[in-house]
Order: C-alpha cells, then sequence, then structure tokens
C-alpha cells in the first residue's frame, strides 16, 4: 500500500463529505400518526405481538414510477466514496418500488458478520408465518450454549440455565446483536440450511450464510472450535497464542472466499423485498421492521447521516481485528423519507487498516447522499 496515496484518498473522502454535509437540509417533520387498532386473537403472533412506538414512524409503503433513474449526482458520489477509501468497500441503494441499484463493487462478496442474524430473523418469522414455530415458544439456554465475543444474554445463564422465549431471542440478536442469542434462534428453525432454503425459496442470490457464530469466528482466527472458549477471555487468550503468521493465514483464506459472504446489491435487493412484503407476511414485516427500529448498534455508521425527519431501521456487522486491519465492517438498511419513500441502504467495509471514525464518515456520507437527492 502506497502511504501518499492514503493520505491523499482520506483528503478526498474528508472533502467530499463536507460539500455533501452543506447541500443536506432537514425536511420537514411528518405528521403524527394514529396506531391502527390491535386486533384481539387467543394468542400472540405476528399481527398482535406488542411493538413500541418510535418516533417518526415511517409512512406506508407507496408505489413509484418504474420508469425513473438515479439521479446523476447520487451516482457519481458513491462512485466517488468508494474511489477514494482507503480500503475493500461495497456500497449500494435501491430505491424501494423502482428498478434501480447504485452501487460500487455491488456484486463483490463481503463478510457479512452480523448482517447475517437478519436472515436468521427472517427464517424464524417465516416458520411463524407458516405454523411451525410460536413467537411465545420458549427455550432454556445453558452454558453449554454459550457463544463468543457480544453475548449480553450470557449473565442470565446461571447453573440451571436461562429460559425465555424465541421472541425475546430474536429481539436481543436485532437490537443488541447478542450472539448466544442469535445461534439460539438458528437452533431453533433448523441450522444454517434453513436459513440458505429460506433465501433460494425467495430468490435471493449472492448471499451466503456461514455456520453460525461458534465454527465461523473460530475459524478465521485459525482455531478449532471449543466450548470452554465460550467462558470469559478464554478464546482471545487461545487466539493471542497463536502465532501470527497463522492468523495472518487464517483472516487471509476468510477474507478471500467468506463463508458468509454477500453482495451488497444482492442485500438492498432482500430489504427492498421485505419492505414490499415479498419476504415474509405483513403482520411478520412490519414486527422485523419495527424491531429493526430499535437497534442500539451502529448510531455514527450509516444512521449518524440520516437527517431529521427521516427514520433508518438496520442491522450492522463488525468482524474481527488484526491490527492494523480491521474487518467487515458494516451498515445494512432502510432509509424513509418523510413523504415515504424508502430506500435500502448497504455499506460493507471488507477489509480496512482506516480508524473508526473515517469509517463512520463514509457511512454517514452515503445517507446523507441519499437524503441529498431525494426527488431530485
Amino acid at each position: 500500500m502506497l502511504p501518499n496515496k492514503k493520505r491523499g484518498g482520506s483528503a478526498r473522502l474528508v472533502l467530499l463529505i463536507a460539500a455533501l454535509s452543506a447541500c443536506v437540509s432537514a425536511p420537514p417533520q411528518p405528521q403524527a400518526q394514529a396506531a391502527p387498532p390491535r386486533r384481539e386473537t387467543p394468542r400472540p403472533t405476528t399481527n398482535t405481538w406488542p411493538i413500541k412506538t418510535v418516533a417518526n414512524p415511517p409512512q406506508p409503503y407507496r408505489d413509484i414510477d418504474q420508469r425513473d433513474t438515479p439521479s446523476p449526482a447520487l451516482v457519481s458520489v458513491v462512485r466517488n466514496l468508494g474511489q477514494s477509501f482507503h480500503g475493500k468497500v461495497g456500497i449500494a441503494v435501491r430505491r424501494i418500488g423502482s428498478d434501480w441499484t447504485v452501487a460500487w463493487n455491488g456484486n463483490a462478496l463481503f463478510p457479512q458478520q452480523s448482517v447475517s442474524k437478519l436472515w436468521v430473523s427472517m427464517t424464524f418469522l417465516d416458520a411463524v408465518d407458516r405454523g411451525r414455530l410460536r413467537l411465545t415458544d420458549t427455550t432454556t439456554i445453558t452454558r453449554n450454549d454459550l457463544t463468543l465475543f457480544h453475548q449480553p444474554s450470557a449473565v442470565l445463564v446461571k447453573n440451571g440455565g436461562w429460559t425465555t422465549s424465541y421472541s425475546d431471542l430474536m429481539r436481543r440478536a436485532m437490537t443488541q446483536s447478542d450472539n448466544t442469542a442469535n445461534d439460539t434462534l438458528l437452533r431453533a428453525v433448523g441450522g444454517p440450511e434453513s436459513v440458505r432454503s429460506f433465501l433460494a425459496r425467495r430468490t435471493i442470490k449472492d448471499i451466503r450464510f456461514g455456520p453460525g457464530e461458534r465454527l465461523l469466528q473460530s475459524a478465521t482466527a485459525g482455531l478449532d472450535w471449543r466450548q470452554d472458549y465460550s467462558i470469559g477471555r478464554n478464546f482471545y487468550a487461545a487466539r493471542s497464542r497463536l502465532p501470527m503468521s497463522a492468523r495472518v493465514k487464517a483472516l487471509d483464506n476468510y477474507l478471500s472466499n467468506p463463508p458468509d459472504g454477500a453482495a451488497p446489491a444482492s442485500i438492498v435487493e432482500a430489504l427492498a423485498k421485505l419492505k414490499e412484503g415479498k419476504m415474509l407476511s405483513a403482520a411478520s414485516s412490519r414486527l422485523l421492521m419495527n424491531i429493526m427500529g430499535e437497534a442500539k448498534t451502529g448510531p455514527q455508521r450509516v444512521k449518524g447521516g440520516v437527517p431529521p425527519g427521516w427514520t433508518y431501521m438496520h442491522k450492522t456487522g463488525t468482524g474481527q481485528d488484526l491490527p492494523p486491519r480491521s474487518t467487515g465492517y458494516n451498515d445494512v438498511g432502510i432509509m424513509t423519507a418523510p413523504d415515504g419513500t424508502s430506500y435500502a441502504v448497504a455499506v460493507m467495509i471488507g477489509s480496512t487498516t482506516e480508524p473508526i471514525p473515517t469509517r463512520w464518515a463514509l457511512m454517514q456520507a452515503v445517507s446523507k447522499a441519499v437524503a441529498a437527492n431525494h426527488e431530485k
């Protein structure tokens, strides 16, 4: 890598982001909407499951003239952002209800990391729609079910285990990116093959689904999974004992052919189908998107550039670091304007040595560009 090229690329990115910020004005706040009446049923389903009220709820989906084309300015900004960023990045923006996608490296496969939790939740809700599972079904999680990295639910697992509903696990997986919650939900739906089958039935191509958190992360680090790695700092200690050459080789192998790889253009297609009600039932779609709107992760990623009056429902992903390299730094979601127009957005950083604030700036520049070129 050439140091002078890196400084030049970062400088261009900063100038481009500054220009974008100057051209984005805050649209007016939308009028508050009355919540639809709730239907009483004998047991909770996705039609009746409680959904938290969110500020500035998105307007209902509306059809858009299929003949429209993307703004040339948006095409230019996405291209320039991709070219200027020091690292491998994929960007895709799709206007929902239209037939165009603006992308940079849109068909390349990028490691998803926790973005893949989105497909697990969809597969679970599809099983609910088909009557195979219920939101109120429960399971007990023991220490043998714990995974690694981010798993806030681990503190709830005592000697006798922790019993909770699958709906609670889905909410934890989607809003907190809890790995144990997600892997438990994955087992409930039938494992990785069930997720792959769901995506295939919805004709979503170029979205892979890996073997689950434990096997994926241990292989990426160059380790064979052992259950005691789920306790405390055991995984980090084992990883640190590996020769650096082994760690570099394992990470390079993962990035060259990620088992959880996905194309940004395919992700925004799937998000568009979710918004249009083509992935799940209307009730399950509404439930999942509301939960995505409650996400606590990544407030300074794409969401940080979404202007007042707009909404953003999303899922982030973050991979392993091997300094100075960071991998799998992602944010995908749906931006909705005050007039109800929605855009599916995916920004995926496969590998970079740029610091986190620079990654934030890139992601925020994408959402600012979407808003700035809306209705132009």
